[in-house]
């Protein structure tokens, strides 16, 4: 099983979001299991529950991981093929976002662009190294940081873009044949507080996008 598999195919995706299908998903990712168990678990008939499981088997969500003899009738142990699934922006190809149709490093929709892309590439990339069984060159950076002020995430943004554009002048090689070219994505943003019941209004730090510093915004406090 994968840790984590995005999904491109748009009919994959609708088949993921139905709340039953979603719900078994939930379930095989915590282990094998056959529509008998399931139906228990669920509190649905077998027969649906084996209507629904062929549909994820069809679209890879699920595969059969055994099976085994109860009686007169050998039933199938079918689990998820990964633990977890993110949708890509390539199943809505025609409404996906595009960052290169406008540019604001200050917009918080543009970096939501920009992470969509991340996404839908990492998924084509993932897709593509598995069907050529080869390993994938990527690196990733996560981290937190609390600012005393918003002029100090001002200085650090200053900072981080320079130090950056350093690094990308002095590793760029546009003219040689045969080099790599990778893409680099670097986002700061405020950190979405965990609730723990979903019904409450989630809450998170930071300012209403083309606002004044710290000025109030539902369900947004101060930075």
């Amino acid at each position: 099983m994968l840790d984590v598999t995005v999904i491109e195919d748009p009919e994959a995706a609708a088949v993921s979001l139905d709340p039953v299908r979603a719900r078994l998903l939930a379930e095989l990712a915590a282990g094998p299991a056959s529509a008998t168990m399931l139906a228990g678990r669920v509190g649905l008939p077998r027969q649906k529950v084996n209507y629904h499981l062929k549909a994820l088997e069809r679209h890879g969500l699920v595969e059969l991981a055994g099976e085994r003899r109860k009686g007169n009738v050998t039933e199938r142990l079918m689990r998820a093929t990964a633990a977890s699934y993110v949708i890509s922006p390539a199943a809505l190809a025609a409404v996906q976002p595009d960052p290169d149709r406008f540019r604001d490093q200050l917009s918080a929709r543009w970096m939501l662009a920009l992470g969509a892309r991340l996404v839908r590439d990492a998924g084509a990339l993932i897709t593509g190294a598995a069907r050529a069984r080869k390993r994938l060159a990527t690196f990733a950076l996560d981290g937190e940081v609390r600012f005393a002020s918003a002029a100090d995430r001002a200085a650090f943004v200053e900072e981080l873009a320079a130090g950056v554009s350093a690094l990308i002048r002095k590793y760029d090689a546009p003219e040689v044949e045969g080099g790599r070219d990778h893409r680099i994505v670097v986002a700061l943003h405020p950190k979405v507080r965990e609730v723990p019941e979903a019904r409450e209004v989630p809450e998170v730090r930071g300012e209403r996008e083309g606002v004044g510093e710290s000025e109030p915004v539902p369900g947004i406090g101060p930075a």
